[in-house]
């Protein structure tokens, strides 16, 4: 496994907005992060980048294995080996990913400088057949561009470019399409899945587009309220969801034929992190949540075959 979450809670001063997380990613797969705003996606990919402390937080338990090293335990100045170079972000929003002062070109030569030691001439070489490999017309010319004369589709695949520049071998895509039209979002989406399975890469997708998920994802993992809800195979999990949440977030899909004002969202919202509820997170929005819900956390169980699901009243059958 390229990388493996196993069992990770992260604090924040006295607040404990992630617990007993548990998730795995291999080369040449797509795991999609999936849940509301305020799930605690973006907090996951910070953990897994080692960014945590920009914002106070730290890693209270857990591990974060990658390539069978530990990165909950190295210093910061060796995880600085495996960002950029090991381990690539690609932001949620391209408008302010990049500098609007420095030229895109020069924004993704320095990532081949930096980590793999090439020459100024050797970087922009690089940089060029990376823009043409990411379907960027005139790549020589779009180097010597400013941030604000290109696209948003343009600017994220810039900012992909800068993500693969350094040769990565996972890369932890945070809410990439979100800034863009749909017709952009559908080609992004395209290209991430085949950079991952062209190059033998890991992806961490986080996302609250199930849509997103449905066309790229190989596994899933639904996150509520800081806590692993239900983790399968894509096609399983979008065929039969087992936790009520999962069933709830396919249902907000959107689908051929659907009758005027049959589409439904989740009644409720995520709770803050300081006022979790007791017992499953969950259970103040579940139709199906019981009295033994409200007062005891269901325990992360390994499913037959493949998978993890905490619920007390898993679904049987279908969803809707």
């Amino acid at each position: 496994m390229l990388l493996s979450v196993e069992d990770l809670s992260v604090h924040i001063g006295v607040i404990n907005p992630l617990s007993d997380l548990s998730f795995g990613v291999d080369r040449g797969q797509i795991l999609g992060l999936v849940g509301e705003s305020g799930s605690g996606k973006s907090l996951t990919a910070m953990a897994v980048m080692g960014l945590l402390p920009l914002i106070g937080g730290r890693i209270s338990a857990g591990r974060i294995l990658f390539d069978g090293t530990d990165l909950a335990k190295l210093p910061e100045a060796a995880l600085r080996g495996y960002r950029g170079r090991r381990i690539a972000l690609v932001t949620q929003n391209p408008m302010t990913a990049l500098d609007p002062v420095v030229r895109v070109g020069r924004q993704v030569d320095v990532m081949g400088r930096m980590h793999l030691g090439l020459s100024a001439d050797e970087a922009r070489r690089r940089t060029i057949e990376l823009l043409t490999r990411l379907r960027i017309p005139e790549a020589q010319a779009v180097c010597e561009a400013y941030p604000h004369q290109l696209s948003g589709g343009m600017k994220q695949r810039i900012v992909i470019a800068i993500a693969l520049a350094g040769e990565p071998d996972l890369i932890v895509a945070d809410e990439p399409t979100t800034a863009l039209d749909v017709t952009v979002q559908a080609q992004i989406i395209h290209l991430l899945g085949e950079l991952v399975r062209d190059r033998g890469l890991g992806m961490l997708l986080i996302t609250h587009d199930m849509g997103v998920v449905a066309q790229v994802c190989d596994q899933v993992a639904v996150l509520y309220a800081g806590r692993l809800a239900e983790s399968r195979p894509a096609e399983a999990l979008f065929e039969h969801p087992l936790h009520p949440y999962t069933s709830a977030l396919i249902g907000c899909i959107p689908r051929d034929g659907m009758a005027p004002g049959s589409l439904h969202g989740i009644a409720g919202a995520v709770p803050s992190v300081a006022r979790y509820p007791a017992g499953c997170r969950f259970h103040p929005r579940c139709p199906r949540a019981g009295e033994i819900c409200a007062r005891q956390t269901p325990e992360l169980t390994e499913l037959t075959g493949a998978g993890r699901l905490a619920c007390h009243f898993p679904l049987e059958g279908t969803h809707g």
